[in-house]
């Protein structure tokens, strides 16, 4: 297992989410958070509009988590890992849904580029943190987004992957059944006070923290601030409270 993501410092622990349209708006938010946070996110929306040679401009600007949640038969997501991992982002991502083969596909492509001098760490996606109960109901399954997210958990585990995305409402339940160097990168996280948005499982930076989380991604609460470095700074400080 590798140990990425342990003993990191608040500032590593922060990774703000790129959302914007472009390539300029997202590069000059690049500079101006540069060595204030440990990465950035690249989602599908600004990935598919401004492509690879974009996300090698960022990385020389701030490490890259490429979150694409690949998800299709084994052969397809190891061969689209194999094209993605030249760009060798710090953390990419594929959904544990795919199932056992599909995962085992996915971490077999990055332990090679890893073997050939790449940084790269693979994680699932458990559950969106968009899903509720009532939203997972619809899709068929009864029960709390919490237990099918730990299901997700175990697999993406004992397929090999480096940890998972995460509610971090799961992140304690998973760091006690995987372990502590398998490592949980949270997404809704939002400053006390600040709109929940699309987001229907959140928390606080700190709480998130209290709860095992290894990352913590923030999104508008830093990108849209008149200031995003002072924000950025703001949840800095609350994160290195706990």
């Amino acid at each position: 297992m590798s140990a990425l993501g342990l003993n990191l410092t608040a500032r590593q622990r922060l990774v703000v989410a790129l959302d914007v349209p472009t390539a300029k708006e997202a590069l000059a938010l690049a500079d101006r958070l540069a060595g204030r946070v440990g990465m950035l996110k690249v989602g599908l929306e600004l990935f598919c509009a401004e492509g690879p040679a974009f996300v090698k401009a960022l990385q020389a600007r701030v490490p890259v988590f490429l979150d694409l949640k690949l998800h299709d038969i084994p052969t397809t997501v190891r061969r689209a890992l194999e094209a993605l991992l030249t760009l060798d982002p710090r953390l990419i991502n594929v959904h544990a849904q795919g199932g056992p083969a599909m995962l085992e596909a996915a971490v077999e492509a990055v332990q090679a580029h890893r073997r050939a001098g790449g940084q790269t760490e693979l994680l699932a996606v458990t559950v969106l943190t968009s899903l509720d109960r009532e939203a997972l109901a619809a899709l068929g399954h009864a029960g709390p987004p919490e237990e099918l997210a730990l299901a997700y958990a175990k697999l993406a585990h004992r397929a090999g992957c480096g940890g998972v995305v995460c509610s971090a409402w799961e992140a304690s339940a998973i760091r006690e059944a995987c372990g502590e160097g398998f490592h949980r990168l949270t997404p809704g996280i939002r400053p006390a006070g600040a709109a929940t948005q699309d987001q229907a499982r959140v928390m606080t930076p700190a709480q998130a923290l209290k709860q095992g989380s290894t990352w913590l991604v923030v999104g508008r609460p830093i990108t849209h601030a008149a200031d995003p470095a002072a924000a950025a700074e703001a949840i800095v400080a609350e994160m290195q409270l706990v």
